[in-house]
């Protein structure tokens, strides 16, 4: 029997996992994944789902969810991607990572199958993900999207609700380098006779979903009226709010057409405490004060843009970001979209994706960004530290993987 790290290890080395190696991982078949649910006897058939898919926001959106649905007192399954320090915080169940004995269980016992059937890391943390919530008797299992939605590992289930949280343009070698591309490989989450609910705001896109919905004979809702998308109220409304809309949107409908048990004392609760009772990292995360670092995994040009609008709105002398990004993240545009007066702290993360910082150090001088290079993201963050005043703000941005390497 492997240890705990013996087998994350073989997880990450072995098998493609888009993490680490980026485009090769990605499958556009899935054929693997109907196989392995065949395999462990459908497991995702024992509990109620709900299908989040989307560019931004939807992490949040699972959060959101899934800490409404515990505060109603349901056991409600989590599963989100990628994580920050621990593998087991893509399976959690009330906010709890599964055991480590678990994740090595179930390897064990699958790892001849899933040796020749060659699955992904995403396929078979998909199948170990559907089996736990199975073992744990959840009522809900909250599912979020790997990459997309239309071919994702995660599109086998049939949900109660489908969720569409924003569409922009990332992975673009992957999804299709327009919106309406994008938008194509998201609807595929939309199912016959599942409602979904939808933010957006674009009225060719909204009319582009209603027509698959139409097709596929699913009923349609949006996050809010046309009306109200094209109001100045909403341009001002912030991320944070919109996903809150989203949510509040959804479970109207679930609500409405499932009689789920809600009352609005548990939404508040749950809204007001999700990043508590999901222990959500990596998402405006406050790291410590005096001065005050905040952490997040922004890491296109979107939602660079939103977390820089929140970020503006705290109160702060001078404004410190610690940058690092990996390839693929079409970073001249979002270069764009970052602060002119900021001080920068550049770094690679230890990924082999990473942009290597002399590439960093070049494109932020090239757009006129004062910056400086550093060896590591722990030296860079040291660097911010070392001239910043307590009433500073030091943020750290640009990749999943420099978060990680912070918290």
């Amino acid at each position: 029997m492997m240890t705990y790290e013996q087998t994350t290890e073989w997880m990450f080395k072995q098998l493609p996992m888009y993490q680490q190696v980026g485009k090769s991982a990605y499958k556009k078949d899935l054929s693997n994944s109907i196989a392995l649910d065949e395999y462990l006897d459908h497991p995702h058939q024992y509990y109620k789902t709900i299908h989040v898919a989307g560019t931004n926001g939807k992490g949040t959106t699972c959060h959101m969810i899934s800490a409404v649905l515990q505060a109603a007192g349901y056991k409600v399954g989590l599963y989100t991607s990628p994580h920050l320090k621990d593998f087991r915080e893509r399976i959690k169940i009330n906010g709890e990572m599964i055991s480590q004995q678990e994740v090595i269980q179930f390897i064990g016992d699958h790892k001849t199958y899933l040796e020749s059937n060659s699955l992904s890391f995403f396929e078979m943390t998909v199948g170990m993900a559907f089996e736990a919530f199975r073992k744990h008797q959840v009522d809900y299992a909250v599912i979020e999207t790997g990459l997309g939605g239309r071919l994702d590992s995660t599109n086998i289930i049939t949900p109660i609700l489908s969720i569409i949280t924003s569409i922009d343009l990332d992975h673009t070698d992957l999804l299709g380098d327009t919106l309406e591309k994008i938008a194509f490989e998201k609807s595929g989450i939309i199912k016959k006779n599942v409602a979904v609910v939808i933010n957006e705001k674009r009225s060719h896109l909204r009319q582009f979903f209603q027509e698959r919905a139409n097709e596929v004979g699913a009923d349609l809702y949006f996050a809010y009226s046309e009306s109200k998308y094209s109001s100045d109220i909403f341009n001002h409304t912030t991320t944070e709010e919109q996903n809150r809309d989203l949510v509040k949107k959804a479970l109207d409908v679930l609500i409405d057409k499932y009689e789920i048990d809600l009352g609005p004392n548990q939404v508040s609760e749950g809204l007001k405490n999700y990043r508590g009772l999901t222990n959500f990292m990596g998402r405006y995360q406050i790291i410590s004060t005096n001065p005050k670092v905040i952490a997040d995994v922004a890491h296109n040009p979107s939602g660079l843009k939103m977390l820089i609008e929140k970020v503006e709105k705290e109160s702060y002398r001078k404004l410190h970001i610690v940058f690092g990004a990996v390839e693929g993240k079409r970073l001249d545009e979002s270069l764009i979209v970052l602060p002119r007066d900021a001080d920068y702290y550049l770094c690679s993360p230890s990924i082999s994706r990473a942009v290597p910082v002399t590439i960093l150090e070049k494109e932020f001088t090239k757009h006129e960004l004062k910056n400086n290079a550093y060896d590591s993201v722990e030296l860079a963050l040291e660097g911010a530290l070392s001239h910043t005043d307590e009433d500073d703000l030091v943020l750290v941005t640009g990749s999943t993987f420099v978060v990680s390497e912070i918290i």
